[in-house]
């Protein structure tokens, strides 16, 4: 089944009076990625986060926020008066009067200090956890909602783009046949012109294996055979397997192989232009795999 790389999701939740926010972004990439910003207070379950995340998330750039915000007054950081003081008489000691230095000293600036606010201990922090990771998987699961919804709409396109190449090859399987026809009558037309010129004799013989060496050089049919085989496997991967995203991207890349070939050794028109429209339905399935997990 295809999925996107593309979601976005957040959920929020109150626990123990305060209001936690998570936020999930993803995109594209080939191969997986995360970025994980989280307050200092929950550093030490970044690995964990991660670990979640590469588990359902198997492939794309993944940036995932939490965001804390006190709503009960208990749940506040406290300010360390003790250790404040100390620094404001450290700051004390160099007085305007004795340096050159301009010395205004700033609350703000003070408490941003190291360990002037300290958060809740770490006992009080280790009884939420379970309800942290909870909201985490809530919002991976949300995107992970959203990257299948649009994984549908890309896999209806897909599905479109396979069916006007499939289009596009019985016409060219038709001229095919045609096309020796049309270059037998040319010939033997050209033949006659130029033995009645050149006063020469061409046997039929001659024109038959002309035709024959032509024929055997513009024969498609094994190019337009290896084609719709790609189409079957590409249809039947993206339908049946989880994160086919890879595998889709090598057979875009030898459906279009196969298309090179067939335009290289058709000696027509119509053919030719019937494969400028299968390259360009091949090109839209490439751009679309490109963000598919």
């Amino acid at each position: 089944m295809i999925r996107s790389m593309t979601g976005f999701a957040t959920q929020s939740r109150e626990i123990v009076g305060v209001q936690y926010t998570v936020e999930i972004r993803t995109l594209n990439s080939r191969y997986y990625k995360s970025i994980i910003r989280v307050p200092d207070v929950w550093s030490h379950l970044e690995l964990e986060i991660d670990r979640r995340l590469r588990n359902r998330l198997s492939r794309g750039s993944v940036q995932l926020t939490l965001k804390m915000k006190s709503i009960s007054p208990e749940t506040t950081s406290k300010v360390n008066i003790p250790l404040l003081e100390h620094y404001v008489e450290q700051l004390d000691i160099i007085r305007p009067d004795q340096s050159d230095l301009n010395l205004n000293i700033d609350l703000a600036t003070l408490l941003l200090l190291p360990g002037v606010c300290t958060p809740p201990g770490s006992e009080e922090l280790s009884e939420i956890v379970p309800e942290l990771i909870d909201l985490i998987e809530d919002t991976i699961t949300a995107v992970i909602d959203m990257r299948t919804k649009e994984g549908k709409t890309i896999a209806k396109d897909l599905t479109h783009q396979c069916q006007a190449i499939r289009q596009y090859l019985d016409k060219i399987n038709q001229r095919a046949g045609i096309v020796v026809k049309e270059h037998y009558e040319k010939l033997k037309q050209r033949v006659c012109e130029l033995t009645e010129i050149a006063e020469t004799e061409i046997t039929q013989q001659d024109i038959a294996r002309e035709v024959a060496l032509l024929a055997e050089r513009c024969d498609i049919s094994e190019e337009i055979s290896r084609l719709n085989c790609h189409i079957d496997q590409f249809l039947t991967i993206a339908e049946n397997e989880d994160q086919p995203g890879r595998k889709l991207d090598f057979l875009s890349q030898e459906m279009l192989r196969e298309a090179n070939t067939i335009a290289s050794k058709a000696n027509d028109t119509e053919i030719i232009q019937s494969v400028v429209e299968i390259k360009t339905a091949i090109d839209r399935i490439r751009e679309q795999v490109q963000n598919v997990e």
